[in-house]
């Protein structure tokens, strides 16, 4: 795609136009001849490089994604998010600011790497956006789906007023907080632990603002309180807040006192708070219902690891301790 010195600079700045009155192809050009045309005015074309799976991206969802965005005759992107391991989540509609990469990836689907080619119109239009993009340039963009979720639901739950909210069917509540819980997954999985906090934080917000209407109701979502009670400790213990992690393990705890990976969640906690006979007190209880489980044995050992190097340190200290008394006397 790259040429070199000066004419490659000239062309870059010539408009389209013009090439094709001195009768030159240009590299985006010959590139256009195997690409598909989207949207049938030939204003965005694409070549699909890698296939993806499952549904495509649907028009209110949010979306991870890797992508570069090259002018032509230029092998350095002018925008790119290879330098990120995990890209933020981008709000369809809000996030995305350039039409035809929106438009593209409403084709797209999971997994699906594949390139466009946008006219000015669907890009940055006769003006260009100096001084990277020169006007009426046709820029390429590589685009690759890592993730995405259809948060249409919650952002139409989210923008209702609080009475409205507790108006709305058991069923569509359980869904907006099945996608809160998936949405904090996604950021967890994604090592954006403060992203993920605030997803299950919101969820149980709305999980104590529901007004209830029976006893059945209170107790589906007693029960859903407990998978975001689990999380939210799990996601302080990653951002190094071992007293919330403790505390929210304990609410879990409340509703269910038998449950393993709360009791579990309270050991770590406890022991990244040097609480050694708490921490053995949760854990043991922990081991007790699940006997065999690798992660529970681990921290025991851990924990019998650390106790004994902190008794340790505590008979080194007395020791020197008492040794200097005994040479006050004498």
């Amino acid at each position: 795609m790259s040429t070199n010195g000066k004419t490659s600079r000239i062309l870059q700045f010539m408009a389209p136009d013009e090439r094709r009155q001195f009768g030159i192809e240009t590299p985006f050009q010959r590139l256009a001849w195997q690409m598909q045309d989207i949207l049938g005015d030939g204003g965005i074309l694409k070549e699909v490089v890698h296939a993806g799976e499952g549904p495509p991206v649907p028009k209110h969802a949010s979306v991870s994604i890797h992508f570069s965005g090259f002018i032509e005759y230029s092998d350095t992107p002018f925008e790119t998010t290879s330098h990120l391991k995990y890209p933020r989540m981008m709000k369809l509609g809000r996030d995305v600011t350039l039409y035809g990469l929106e438009l593209g990836l409403l084709t797209m689907k999971k997994g699906e790497f594949s390139r466009f080619l946008f006219m000015p119109k669907y890009a940055y239009g006769d003006l260009g956006c100096p001084p990277h993009i020169p006007p009426l340039a046709m820029v390429l963009y590589e685009v690759q789906v890592l993730d995405f979720l259809d948060s249409a639901q919650v952002d139409e739950f989210m923008d209702l007023s609080m009475d409205e909210q507790n108006n709305v069917s058991l069923t569509t509540f359980l869904n907006v907080l099945d996608t809160q819980r998936s949405f904090g997954n996604l950021c967890f999985n994604k090592k954006r632990y403060e992203d993920a906090r605030e997803r299950y934080k919101q969820a149980m917000t709305l999980l104590q603002n529901r007004e209830l209407v029976d006893d059945e109701e209170k107790q589906r979502l007693e029960e859903m309180k407990l998978p975001f009670l689990l999380n939210l400790s799990l996601t302080y213990l990653k951002l190094e807040k071992a007293q919330k992690a403790l505390c929210y393990g304990q609410k879990a705890l409340d509703i269910n006192p038998q449950n393993t990976k709360a009791l579990f969640r309270c050991g770590q906690a406890c022991l990244e708070m040097s609480d050694y006979v708490k921490a053995q007190d949760y854990l043991t209880l922990a081991q007790a219902k699940k006997p065999f489980d690798p992660d529970i044995n681990t921290l025991l050992k851990k924990l019998a690891l650390c106790y004994t190097d902190y008794l340790d340190k505590e008979r080194d200290m007395c020791s020197k301790m008492f040794s200097g008394f005994k040479r006050t006397e004498n």
